[in-house]
C-alpha cells in the first residue's frame, strides 16, 4: 500500500475513534453511590445504587473491599482492597469490567480510601510507607493507564481517607498515627507513642497545614471526613486507649481556625464504644452524623456542634447525604433513610454491607 493511503488510512481511524461518545454515569444507570459488600455465599462485591437504596449494578471484587471513589465524569469506580491491602482495581462500571489493576509499590500498601483531583485524571491515594514508618500519597495517571506518576508525603502516620476541599485540589488528609506492618498483619505497632492529625496539603508544594489535637487525645486516631459547602472539615475519631471512657469521637475544623470537639451526652457518648465508623453532612450542610457499628448507633448533630439525637441499629456503619437526611447501611443488609427524628427501611438485601457509603459527584 502507498504510504500516503497508510496514512490517510490512519488519520481516518483516529478520527474515527476521537469522534465516539465517551459513556457516562448515565450509561451506569446513573448511581448515586457505590459501596462494598459481602454477599449471600461469602464472595465480595461493589454495588452501585440509586436514591431509592436500590440495586443498579453489582460488580464482583477478589476480596473484601472498603471503599472506593467515583470518577468526577466518566463511569469508573477505584476499588480499593481493606487495609492492609496492596491492589485497587478500577472498574468500568457499564460493562463490569476490570480496565486497570494497581498495585502500591514495593513496601507500601493502601489503606482503603482514594479521591480524583479536579482534573479527572489525577488518582490520589494515601498509603502506608512501612519501611520508612511514614504516610504518603500516591499519585496516579489515568490517561497513563493509571500509571504511578509521583508521590508526596502525608504530613503523619497511618493516613487513612483524604478528601478535596471544593474548588480546588488542596486535600485534607486523615494522619490516623497508627504504625502498621504487612507481617503483622492489622496489629497496630505504636499505640503508646501514636499522634494523629489532620493535614491539609497542595499537591504542588506540599503540607498547608497540620492540626493536631491535645497531648491527652493522642490515642483518638482521626480516621474519617466529611466536607461542609464552606470548606469546614468534619472527622471521625477511634479511640485506642483504655477501654470504657467516652473521649469525643467527632471533630470540626477549618482552615486558620481552631478545633471544635462534639460529644453526645455521657450515656450515648459511652454507648458508642470509642469507635466511629463514618461521618457525613446531609446534603444542605444544616446536619451531620457520625456512625458506631461498634455501639450499633447513630449520633445527628447541629453543624453548629449542638447535639440533637441518636438512632440505634445493629452494625450500622456507612452513611452518607440522602436529601435531608443520610442513607444508612449496617451489617445486616438493610439501608434506611434516617433523620433525627425518623427511620424509614429502604431495601433488605441478602448481603452485609461494609464499612462505608460513597457519594458520586456528578
Amino acid at each position: 500500500m502507498p504510504a500516503g493511503n497508510s496514512r490517510r488510512g490512519f488519520l481516518a481511524g483516529l478520527l474515527a475513534a476521537t469522534a465516539l461518545p465517551s459513556l457516562s454515569w448515565a450509561d451506569a444507570g446513573s448511581p448515586a453511590y457505590l459501596a462494598a459488600a459481602r454477599d449471600r455465599v461469602g464472595g465480595f462485591e461493589m454495588v452501585g445504587l440509586d436514591r431509592a437504596g436500590r440495586d443498579l449494578f453489582t460488580i464482583p471484587l477478589p476480596g473484601r473491599g472498603h471503599a472506593a471513589c467515583g470518577h468526577p465524569s466518566a463511569p469508573e469506580a477505584v476499588a480499593f482492597a481493606r487495609r492492609p491491602g496492596t491492589y485497587a482495581l478500577v472498574i468500568n462500571c457499564v460493562t463490569g469490567q476490570i480496565s486497570a489493576h494497581l498495585q502500591a509499590p514495593n513496601g507500601h500498601h493502601f489503606t482503603g480510601h482514594g479521591v480524583f483531583l479536579s482534573d479527572g485524571d489525577t488518582l490520589c491515594t494515601p498509603e502506608n510507607d512501612f519501611n520508612a514508618e511514614r504516610g504518603v500519597i500516591g499519585f496516579w495517571s489515568r490517561k497513563a493507564g493509571y500509571r504511578r506518576v509521583g508521590q508526596i508525603r502525608s504530613g503523619g502516620v497511618g493516613p487513612h481517607e483524604l478528601r478535596k476541599l471544593a474548588g480546588s485540589d488542596v486535600l485534607v488528609v486523615a494522619n490516623g498515627g497508627i504504625l502498621t506492618h504487612p507481617d503483622r498483619g492489622r496489629e497496630k505497632l505504636n499505640l503508646d507513642v501514636m499522634q494523629p492529625n489532620l493535614t491539609y496539603l497542595d499537591v504542588q508544594n506540599g503540607v498547608l497545614e497540620v492540626v493536631t489535637l491535645a497531648p491527652e487525645l493522642h490515642q483518638n486516631s482521626i480516621r474519617h471526613l466529611d466536607i461542609h459547602p464552606d470548606g469546614t472539615v468534619a472527622f471521625a475519631m477511634q479511640w485506642q486507649g483504655a477501654p470504657g471512657e467516652a473521649h469525643p469521637l467527632l471533630g470540626l475544623h477549618k482552615r486558620g481556625q481552631g478545633v471544635r470537639l462534639l460529644s453526645a451526652p455521657l450515656a450515648r457518648q459511652m454507648g458508642m464504644k470509642g469507635y466511629a465508623g463514618s461521618v457525613s453532612y446531609n446534603r444542605a450542610g444544616t446536619q451531620l452524623a457520625i456512625t458506631s457499628p461498634r455501639g450499633g448507633q447513630v449520633h445527628f448533630y447541629q453543624s453548629n456542634g449542638d447535639y440533637i439525637g441518636h438512632w440505634q441499629r445493629r452494625d450500622v456503619c456507612g452513611l452518607r447525604d440522602l436529601g435531608d437526611g443520610f442513607l444508612a447501611s449496617d451489617g445486616n443488609g438493610a439501608l434506611h433513610k434516617i433523620t433525627p427524628q425518623t427511620a424509614r427501611p429502604l431495601s433488605l438485601s441478602p448481603r452485609s454491607w461494609d464499612n462505608h457509603i460513597v457519594s458520586i459527584a456528578v
